[in-house]
């Protein structure tokens, strides 16, 4: 009801597995801990029992076993999809080599070719005074500080720390979180404090096609910051939000350079604001997880249920 999809169920009674159009695997849990899959259909005995009697040195070789214990045991039960999902990048999702080939029918990503696409968020024709972000622009008075970044994970190698490291040594950079030199969130929030802020630092942790997460749509976009992006190219971006929405490292040859125009801007409060006319027209749309993906997926099924595919090789398509 919430994402205006009928005629759809969403079951977690392992039960009711035979009846299902489609299930739902969510990689990090399927390559974590010990093998949990659904029992051949049609075997006698359930594969993943005596599974769980083996050792295994990785979890890729439990992964590996598994999926070839269902393809030699049984199948599963006719017509029905199997739906691989995940919101990690590449760098982040182990195991993916040890999956049997032909094992999922569709996919489920952030990535625009995925069978399912759900990004993390979207721009949508803004029609009612409501939709967020509120206003033509965020009001400028209540901006204290020049640039923010709130970080959960801190790894020296990652190029987003590299490239803080670079910045900062030309622009104050106030970090959240309670990792490296962070300090920890205020009370008010993350989206309180970062609208305090002209700049948003919107670093992925890694560098991916299409990974673009809520460090644009939610923690820039809605409060009311401009986001400074790194992540994938710059012509990836702009398949998704209006090319003078954000501002990317790639634009500058230097960070000392991009320093220099954010503090150009940070004096030029005319040129600054033409950051913000994108929400004139758009509204920004912040995926909700896990229900989402989900009724998206029975969306599909509804749509494009009868549509006979397996992916043959998932660590090929995800990791090129």
């Amino acid at each position: 009801m919430r994402f205006n999809i009928s005629g759809c169920r969403l079951l977690t009674d392992r039960a009711a597995y035979g009846e299902a159009q489609a299930v739902l695997f969510h990689h990090r849990d399927l390559v974590k801990g010990p093998p949990d899959w659904p029992p051949p259909w049609g075997a006698q005995e359930r594969t993943d029992e005596a599974l769980e009697l083996s050792v295994f040195d990785d979890q890729e070789g439990a992964v590996v076993l598994a999926g070839e214990a269902l393809e030699t045991a049984g199948s599963r039960p006719p017509g029905q999809r199997w739906v691989w999902m995940n919101f990690e990048s590449p760098s982040h999702t182990p195991g993916l080599r040890g999956l049997a080939k032909d094992l999922f029918n569709w996919t489920l990503s952030y990535r625009a070719d995925s069978d399912v696409f759900v990004p993390y968020g979207f721009l949508y024709p803004r029609s009612h005074p409501a939709d967020q972000p509120p206003g033509l622009s965020p009001p400028l008075a209540r901006k204290r500080g020049l640039v923010a970044w709130v970080v959960s994970h801190w790894n020296e190698r990652q190029a987003r720390v590299r490239y803080y490291h670079q910045l900062s040594r030309h622009v104050s950079v106030d970090v959240f979180g309670r990792v490296g030199p962070g300090q920890p969130v205020p009370a008010v929030g993350l989206l309180h404090t970062v609208a305090r802020y002209k700049f948003y630092l919107a670093f992925e942790n890694s560098q991916h096609v299409d990974y673009i997460t809520e460090k644009l749509w939610r923690n820039a976009f809605l409060a009311g910051a401009v986001p400074v992006v790194l992540g994938p190219d710059r012509a990836n971006y702009e398949r998704f939000v209006p090319r003078g929405a954000f501002i990317h490292v790639d634009d500058f040859p230097s960070a000392a350079s991009l320093a220099a125009y954010l503090l150009f801007l940070d004096r030029n409060v005319a040129v600054y604001r033409r950051y913000f006319h994108w929400r004139r027209r758009f509204a920004v749309h912040i995926t909700s997880f896990w229900d989402e993906p989900w009724c998206r997926t029975c969306q599909a099924v509804q749509t494009f249920g009868d549509r006979p595919k397996s992916i043959h090789n998932l660590a090929d398509w995800f990791q090129r």
